[in-house]
């Protein structure tokens, strides 16, 4: 049975206020925070905003569905947890606790490399029924490794992840001197002590490891040589010949992340590949790129007849789920909003944001006189 509706978190602005009151700082600065000055990350929202639906107040309708089918399987709606790297160490068991949420709720859960919970993990939790984000790793046999532990898992769909050819410059991170295991300075011990609710419930759960990865790399790395790991390791660029490699090694549905542009569309449609998520990486890789809303129209127009397009990025609400739906994409992805969800109500917190933003994406649709999710396109102000 669902908790009841917690009336002092109504929206996702709310969870991320609760979350930074929950929190260390410097853990909430690694979650929030985009890389550089922050521009693609506020671009991501502004964009977002600007689009404008249009109501079909005196045409017959019924009753408004949020269901949705998306690779043979009907969702309970057009939304799903996006991947996050250390989800346990923002909130400890928030990956397994988001994992137990989506499932319940019948929705994508997509299970990132680099975070605190291992594939055989979400694997029993979710029956199966989980999406794997693969980092390209260098190594073939790190990678053949991988895919042979998310089948061994049961995983429905593995998603390659493009936008990732090199670390992310975060400058709070590094001014925070952040890492897994955290660092223990002056500054984190006391924001640790400022909130002991977290600091005994991290210590209750012990410390967080990036449980996929563990069997490949170093223990006890800080930031500095995590972020040297991951580009030595598990950040291998992309290329149409990686897709098609890729490809014939993997049966089930394969899914690129990460796509900003008409011309890697395009390559990834070529290679056989299932589906697409447009995404910017929520505004943590280039601050100088387009928000990925913006991209999205000309992704849709290329390749969206063949294979579906998602979207996520700066996503916040259902009004933003109407937005990208409206816009062509198929389905839409949210990874702060969870971990905001997480932090400030822990194992609860999946499903009260997936309740937001499923009454939330109700209410429009009904406000619209839009029935069924694919419809929304109609409503769209062009």
């Amino acid at each position: 049975m669902a908790a009841p509706f917690d009336h002092r978190f109504p929206s996702i602005d709310d969870l991320r206020a609760g979350a930074r009151r929950r929190i260390p700082g410097f853990v909430f600065d690694f979650l929030d925070g985009g890389c550089n000055d922050n521009v693609n990350l506020r671009r991501n929202r502004s964009d977002l905003d600007d689009i404008e639906l249009r109501p079909l107040y005196l045409r017959e309708h019924g009753a408004a569905s949020l269901e949705t089918e998306l690779f043979g399987k009907v969702w309970g709606a057009p939304f799903g947890v996006s991947p996050v790297g250390l989800q346990g160490l923002i909130w400890p068991g928030a990956c397994e606790a988001l994992a137990r949420a989506a499932t319940a709720r019948r929705l994508p859960f997509i299970l990132s490399t680099c975070t605190t919970a291992s594939l055989e993990t979400i694997g029993t939790i979710t029956g199966g029924a989980f999406w794997f984000q693969l980092y390209n790793p260098v190594d073939p046999a790190v990678r053949e490794d991988l895919l042979s532990r998310a089948e061994g898992a049961g995983c429905d769909v593995l998603v390659l992840l493009a936008d990732v050819p090199t670390f992310g410059y975060r400058p709070h991170d590094i001014r925070n001197q952040f890492s897994a295991p955290p660092r223990l300075t002056a500054r984190t011990i006391l924001q640790m002590a400022r909130r002991p609710v977290w600091a005994m419930t991290t210590l209750r759960h012990g410390r967080p490891t990036l449980a996929s990865i563990t069997p490949y790399m170093p223990k006890n790395i800080d930031l500095l040589h995590l972020a040297e790991f991951m580009n030595r390791t598990f950040t291998g660029r992309l290329s149409g010949d990686d897709l098609a490699r890729i490809r014939d090694r993997w049966k089930g549905k394969l899914v690129l992340k990460g796509v900003a542009t008409v011309e890697d569309a395009e390559i990834a449609a070529a290679r056989g590949l299932d589906g697409l998520i447009v995404s910017n990486h929520g505004g943590r890789q280039l601050d100088a790129g387009q928000s990925s809303i913006r991209a999205l129209g000309p992704i849709v127009d290329a390749v969206g007849a063949r294979i579906p397009v998602m979207i996520d990025s700066g996503l916040r609400s259902g009004p933003d789920i109407a937005r990208a739906v409206a816009s062509g994409a198929r389905f839409t992805f949210f990874g702060r909003a969870f971990m905001y969800a997480a932090a400030a109500l822990g194992d609860r917190g999946g499903d009260h944001a997936a309740e937001i933003l499923s009454r939330q994406l109700l209410q429009v649709m009904e406000q619209l006189g839009c029935e069924h999710v694919s419809e929304l396109p109609r409503h769209l102000v062009r």
